[in-house]
């Protein structure tokens, strides 16, 4: 293994465990709202219920106050009844007193109409109090367990996150510079791994003379398809040694991806 890259590799291996940690960490809030939607929704049906009723009450009380009201006039024609003087007239009083009545009925009908509309909402009220605390306790259940894994999450990475900053300083800035340039631009990993005559990387075979190149570790050498600088583990003569224009050449040309 090239000793420069020793350390950058280690890096790596940190800077791939942090970009994790804080994609689990920025996971964390939208799953919290995916979780909270059930007790939003029950917050809102119990909001719209309880101002339904307050409405449905209101309404029951406007329409009690018109039957007092036409109870008052009905009671002040009866009492012109004495001083009717023709049949004409009384007649017209009657039709007066049958229409009052029709209206009576109306007015009383609008009540019950709202007294079984207050009674089902109410129902619907308890209904929704009922799953609004079921969904209050399990929304608090599951942000007391997000909350206790982001807090580990968080610790494990301040950790790694002071590792990361004493490994840099082992790494040779400019070394380092070219790395952390690579890393933006990849997205990913800005060392890949040389197994089995490949980059790890982008899953292409490797010219031989490369491979041999970057077994030697005198020199830091790039992935011709990636641009990823490449590395090997092991020592040179352990791996077993692979023939390219024998064992591979007929099945796989250099720089075919597996």
């Amino acid at each position: 293994m090239n000793l420069q890259l020793s350390p950058l590799i280690e890096l790596q291996k940190l800077d791939l465990r942090i970009a994790d940690l804080k994609e689990q960490r920025r996971k964390i809030p939208e799953r919290l709202e995916e979780n909270e939607a059930p007790l939003r929704e029950a917050k809102r049906v119990f909001q719209e219920a309880s101002a339904s009723v307050e409405a449905l009450i209101k309404d029951r009380r406007t329409h009690e106050k018109d039957l007092e009201a036409h109870e008052d006039r009905v009671g002040k024609m009866k009492d012109r009844a004495a001083q009717l003087k023709t049949n004409q007239e009384y007649q017209a009083h009657l039709f007066e007193i049958e229409l009052a009545n029709k209206k009576r009925g109306d007015i009383e009908e609008k009540i019950l109409l709202a007294m079984e509309q207050i009674e089902q909402t109410q129902r619907t009220i308890a209904a929704a109090q009922v799953q609004l605390k079921e969904s209050e306790a399990l929304f608090l259940k599951e942000k007391a367990t997000l909350d206790g894994k982001d807090q580990v999450l968080a610790a494990e990475l301040a950790c790694l996150e002071g590792k990361q900053k004493e490994l840099s300083g082992r790494v040779e800035k400019v070394l380092l510079a070219r790395y952390n340039k690579l890393k933006a631009t990849r997205k990913d990993q800005a060392l890949a791994l040389i197994k089995n005559g490949i980059c790890v990387g982008c899953r292409l075979q490797l010219p031989p003379q490369l491979i041999s190149q970057v077994k030697r570790g005198d020199e830091v050498h790039t992935c011709p398809y990636c641009y990823r600088m490449l590395y090997w583990e092991g020592e040179p003569g352990l791996e077993e040694k692979r023939s390219m224009g024998q064992d591979q050449a007929k099945d796989l040309e250099v720089g075919e991806s597996f």
